[in-house]
């Protein structure tokens, strides 16, 4: 039996953030995993556009105080952010090109088609992060009891002292 040898590790990126604005490794990817953590914003950095030669130390930088600026508190946020930060990064992406002068009218409307998807899938993204945090719509509900002596009225209920062959009056 022969065994594969192990894929080759990807070298390890070093980043410098400014000293006023400490960072955990937990503030990106929201796990206790380091490993975890560090593999989210490693897909992050690489699902943006150019984050590859020499540019990519400074969107490195920029996604991940990106990402800390929204604060996720667990992987699950963290997961949301992330796709947050890369659609909406999609979506000015496509905007710019949209605009670019020389496009023909069928690529310039792709493209902002493709933009209004990806700032869509934004929106959407916020609602699930603020569900997720328990910040989504909430229903209220208000009920009255009243006791009278021969009644009782809970809720939509009506229960009065006469015996029926229901167990009593519904409303």
């Amino acid at each position: 039996m022969t065994r594969k040898a192990p894929a080759p590790r990807a070298a390890q990126e070093t980043v410098t953030f400014d000293p006023n604005e400490p960072a955990r490794m937990k503030s990106f990817g929201g796990a206790d995993s380091d490993r975890w953590n560090a593999h989210l914003m490693g897909k992050l950095v690489d699902a943006i556009p150019g984050a590859s030669g020499n540019q990519r130390t400074g969107i490195t930088q920029a996604v991940a105080a990106g990402q800390l600026a929204v604060k996720p508190t667990d992987a699950v946020e963290a997961m949301i952010t992330s796709q947050m930060i890369a659609a909406n990064t999609t979506s000015l992406d496509c905007y710019r090109r949209g605009w670019v002068p020389e496009q023909t009218f069928e690529a310039r409307t792709r493209y902002l088609a493709l933009a209004d998807k990806a700032a869509r899938t934004v929106a959407l993204l916020a609602e699930a992060l603020d569900r997720h945090r328990g910040r989504g719509q909430q229903q209220i509900v208000v009920r009255h009891v009243t006791v009278n002596a021969d009644q009782a009225v809970v809720a939509d209920r009506v229960l009065t002292g006469r015996a029926s062959a229901g167990g009593g009056d519904e409303i």
